[in-house]
């Protein structure tokens, strides 16, 4: 196919001279340019269309329809945006020479074209599931299904017009009903024999186990290759840099148990006398057959382009925006990096992205034998390609590696760098590496975001928006401490996501950037974190770090040789200071840290475990509510001022919310309609926190 990159004259027939080569070579490019074969979609098959709540409106926007069905991609290997796809040359191709990739996508639209905003939010799900009703619509459902209601929760996607698009990008995903996969070819080696090579997985046991997946979390594994091969090698080890110890091979197999009895299986592996908690096992082994995992991006950038550019698109759009959270946030810092933000014609793929709780990381979305599901916390799934420099969008020099690199280094067109949103809550900070984003490499001083980036962080959130009223079970014995923080920050994504669209629609810019720095003192070593001392509550003397690791030298070619990895030095992990309550300052500090009934960590140590207690759990945080009274203070010999001593009463405490939330709405962090949700969780949380049983009365 002739491909005439817009920046570059095209061919054109000696023939041709002055005008009428103008009109042939510009009719060329117009052809080009449109239409699904520049967008790369060759076949949309929409296998239901299904009216939404019986045909409920949603304001001027009208009734809503729910589209469900499959896309057919192709690429085109030589192309130069396609050229970071690892293995891409080496994938089968169809008739017309291109690689086909096929997935299935929903699609939540208006019903009359005509009354469209032209704005598409198009969700890069995490795992093959769905979080934007959940997270935008404050939905209780994570299903999504035309007939319930509670999949739409107050509808603020539809109340504002957008089309909302998922679409599998993770080749992995088991295909379990409502979950969205991506099918990709299998990479062979130009004589048509099997590739293969190293793979590796891990498990911190909490609880003794007999068999173990080679998975992660549930994902189709990459199976071993050959079960007698000496490559392959488990270790076990008790702690995250511990000495690993080899177990003798004949005393675990590839197997599962079955009804009692060992069955020899290709995607797990059985050790005599099982698994040990509290201690960390690792496998190394061979396999084959490595899948064309990059394709997920391409996925994800051609989806956006049909919308926009195909005159026949199902879901048309004159904007898009992408979102991501964790997983699959990471893959959007992964997608800028790789520079897939332009098309195949030369076009800007995403006007904004809103990329939510990814940290510094990015992840294992692009390599041979990638598993995207991998992600590397600080006492699970280690040391996978993760938390790797570049971290910042600015391009900067590690002198400990001769490089100079940046997130937004490799755009193949520096005017297709999106409007861009960073947010992240404080846990990011702790078990992501998040202050790489916004300091310089050696953690000294802070950098600003460009013009078309915005940095905010959520103190004292945990990953996730943990549930309340805590649940005593997870109550730190003898103290008043909660493993989880219900601390409710859904409603600052909320405002994010309203304030950009109307960014990348041109009618506002957004809220400055809201972080800790270096230069005010509210971003610091943990060891200088100024946390009050709790009776019974550790503060944590660990961090999760991001290393310049040495995976072999074949990974600038997306090969991995080094199973497992070489470590080398750390880059500084910093985190927000704290108030008197022990609250983060910078950032966003919404209402229950601004009034506060209690001390919210983003931080949560694995008490209770069989092995490294001293350790982060993976994604909670902590919640430790105030003192009632003086006299309960001094009885639990707490720093922190009584709730008493902060608020003469109850009307004193709701009244300080309102005005605090009031603050929020103006600053862009709150939408008004959301000022009596805040409102009603800080009455149930006054309530809760006047009737709970303190520790020293249990």
């Amino acid at each position: 196919m002739l491909f005439i990159h817009p920046a570059t004259p095209g061919p054109c027939p000696r023939r041709c001279g002055g005008k009428q080569g103008f009109w042939v070579v510009l009719i060329v490019m117009m052809v080009l340019m449109s239409g699904s074969p520049a967008a790369r979609v060759l076949d949309v098959h929409v296998l239901e269309r299904t009216p939404v709540l019986e045909g409920r409106e949603f304001g001027p926007w009208g009734p809503y329809e729910l589209l469900t069905g499959e896309i057919l991609f192709g690429l085109e290997p030589a192309h130069p945006a396609n050229a970071r796809i690892v293995d891409l040359n080496l994938a089968p191709r169809n008739e017309q020479g291109l690689v086909e990739a096929r997935t299935t996508f929903m699609v939540l639209q208006p019903q009359n074209p005509a009354r469209r905003s032209g704005v598409a939010l198009v969700e890069v799900s995490n795992r093959g599931g769905k979080f934007s009703m959940r997270y935008f619509n404050l939905a209780d459902s994570g299903a999504l299904t035309a007939e319930d209601p509670a999949a739409f929760g107050d509808g603020l996607l539809m109340r504002r017009g957008l089309t909302i698009i998922w679409v599998g990008w993770q080749h992995d995903v088991p295909r379990r009903e409502g979950a969205l996969w991506l099918e990709v070819p299998v990479a062979r080696h130009m004589d048509g024999s099997a590739i293969t090579g190293l793979m590796r997985a891990d498990w911190t046991v909490d609880e003794p186990a007999l068999y173990l997946p080679l998975g992660h979390r549930g994902h189709v594994p990459y199976p071993v290759n050959d079960p007698a091969d000496p490559l392959n090698v488990l270790t076990v080890r008790s702690g995250r840099e511990a000495p690993r110890r080899v177990v003798p091979r004949e005393n675990w197999h590839f197997a599962r148990v079955y009804e009692g009895e060992i069955v020899p299986d290709t995607g797990h592996i059985c050790l005599a006398g099982g698994f040990e908690a509290g201690k960390i096992y690792e496998l190394v082994y061979g396999s084959r057959d490595p899948r064309v995992v990059g394709l997920g991006l391409a996925v994800i950038r051609d989806v956006i382009a049909y919308a926009k550019h195909d005159p026949g698109a199902e879901f048309p759009a004159r904007y898009g925006i992408a979102a991501g959270v964790s997983q699959t946030g990471r893959f959007l810092r992964h997608f800028l990096y790789q520079g897939f933000n332009t098309d195949e014609s030369g076009r800007m793929a995403y006007d904004g992205l809103m990329i939510i709780t990814a940290g510094a990381g990015r992840g294992s979305f692009n390599h041979r034998f990638a598993q995207p599901s991998r992600d590397a916390h600080r006492y699970s799934a280690f040391f996978y390609p993760t938390d790797i420099f570049p971290f910042a969008g600015e391009t900067l020099y590690d002198p400990l590696q001769s490089r100079s690199d940046g997130l937004l280094a490799h755009m193949h067109d520096v005017r297709h760098v999106p409007r861009i949103f960073y947010i992240n809550t404080g846990y990011e900070y702790w078990g992501r590496a998040a202050s790489l984003i916004h300091t310089t490499v050696d953690g000294t001083a802070d950098l600003l975001p460009s013009d078309r980036e915005r940095i905010y962080h959520l103190a004292s959130c945990q990953h996730f928006t943990g549930g309340f009223p805590p649940d005593e079970d997870d109550r730190l014995a003898e103290t008043n401490a909660y493993r989880g923080n219900p601390l409710a920050f859904k409603v600052n994504y909320r405002a994010l996501l309203v304030r950009l669209v109307e960014w990348v629609r041109g009618e506002s810019p957004p809220p400055a950037s809201a972080f800790p720095k270096r230069a005010d003192g509210t971003l610091v070593r943990p060891a200088d974190v100024d946390f009050p001392w709790l009776p019974g509550v550790d503060f944590p003397a660990v961090i999760h770090q991001a290393y310049r690791v040495d995976y072999g030298p074949r990974w600038l070619e997306g090969i991995i040789d080094g199973q497992p990895p070489r470590l080398g030095v750390v880059f500084p992990s910093l985190v927000a200071q704290v108030d008197v309550f022990g609250n983060e300052l910078g950032g966003i500090r919404n209402v229950e840290l601004q009034v506060p009934l209690a001390t919210y960590t983003p931080w949560n140590l694995r008490w209770g475990q069989t092995g490294g207690q001293e350790e982060l759990m993976d994604f909670l945080g902590t919640f430790i509510p105030l003192p009632r009274t003086e006299a309960e203070r001094q009885d639990l010999r707490d720093p922190r001022p009584s709730v008493a001593a902060l608020y003469p009463a109850r009307e004193t405490y709701l009244e300080q919310v309102t005005a605090t939330a009031a603050g929020l709405v103006q600053a862009g962090f709150l939408l008004p309609e959301d000022r009596s949700y805040v409102l009603e969780r800080a009455r149930n949380a006054w309530d809760w926190v006047q009737e709970r049983t303190p520790a020293a009365d249990r």
